[in-house]
């Protein structure tokens, strides 16, 4: 199984957008490496560095595809509507590194899987604006996964071509259930400390978040970067003990070189016209 810090970049980075009309590979394959610097959860006081290899995977299928937004079935595909799935992922902590939570339970890395609708408003040379509504399943990354309830998060995407890089802007408003917003922000009565009252978190409004990346495509060199800030402000997550931060930020950069690519030639649909 990718790293859920690998699921990251992969989810943040735009897709190198190929020259217009351009047929590609229907797959390739190459291996790089990515740093990361991560909070240890929305609202943490601290981040951690990573420095982790970096796969690149595309596969350019009618209903399988994988790019460096991450693996997409296409259930339904129209001119300016479609339906795929999505997916994201968060890394592990340990709570001996962060002061909020020190004495409890570490948090194990979660992925999250589910169905997210496309829809485009609006289009141009080397642009696209959608409107996007994924909606997905929690679940933990440990031996024992058990299911932490559902997020969602209704966003507007910009793609742009700028020269030869891609862009890609997001800004979303995170949603989450009960049992998902209390793996992350509970306080049980036998944590609470003098320091830390016991506190149960509603489900519902969780904050908004915004991502920008950017990523170039030169020969067999993939190069991408983002930063994302989350925000907790508006939602009644900001009043649990275990949030230090209203505002927290992670960026990371990745390089990558294609090594093997299928023969056989496909018209990228996602291209940017």
């Amino acid at each position: 199984m990718l790293s859920p810090l690998l699921l990251a970049l992969l989810s943040a980075a735009a897709a190198a957008q190929a020259p217009q009309g351009l047929e590609r590979p229907l797959w390739e394959l190459g291996v790089g490496a990515t740093a990361l610097s991560l909070p240890h959860y929305r609202g943490a006081g601290k981040s951690r560095a990573w420095l982790l290899p970096l796969p690149y995977v595309v596969y350019r299928g009618e209903i399988l595809r994988a790019d460096r937004e991450g693996l997409k079935l296409r259930l339904i595909d129209r001119e300016r509507l479609h339906f795929d799935l999505s997916a994201n992922a968060t890394a592990p902590a340990d709570s001996d590194d962060e002061p909020a939570r020190q004495g409890m339970a570490d948090l194990d890395g979660t992925v999250e899987i589910g169905p997210n609708l496309n829809w485009r408003l609006a289009q141009g040379p080397g642009w696209r604006l959608e409107a996007r509504l994924p909606v997905r399943a929690a679940l933990t990354l440990s031996t024992r996964p058990r299911a932490i309830g559902w997020s969602a998060l209704p966003n507007l995407n910009l793609d742009r071509r700028v020269g030869g890089w891609a862009m890609g802007a997001q800004l979303g408003w995170v949603w989450g259930s009960r049992r998902l917003n209390g793996y992350f922000y509970d306080v049980a009565a036998a944590d609470a400390t003098h320091a830390r009252a016991a506190y149960r978190a509603d489900g519902g409004h969780a904050g908004w978040q915004a991502t920008l990346s950017f990523s170039r495509r030169d020969g067999t060199r993939w190069i991408g970067a983002f930063v994302r800030a989350d925000s907790l402000a508006g939602s009644a997550l900001r009043h649990s003990p275990l949030v230090r931060r209203t505002n927290t930020v992670s960026f990371g950069i990745g390089m990558s070189w294609v090594l093997l690519q299928s023969g056989q030639l496909v018209r990228d649909r996602d291209e940017l016209r």
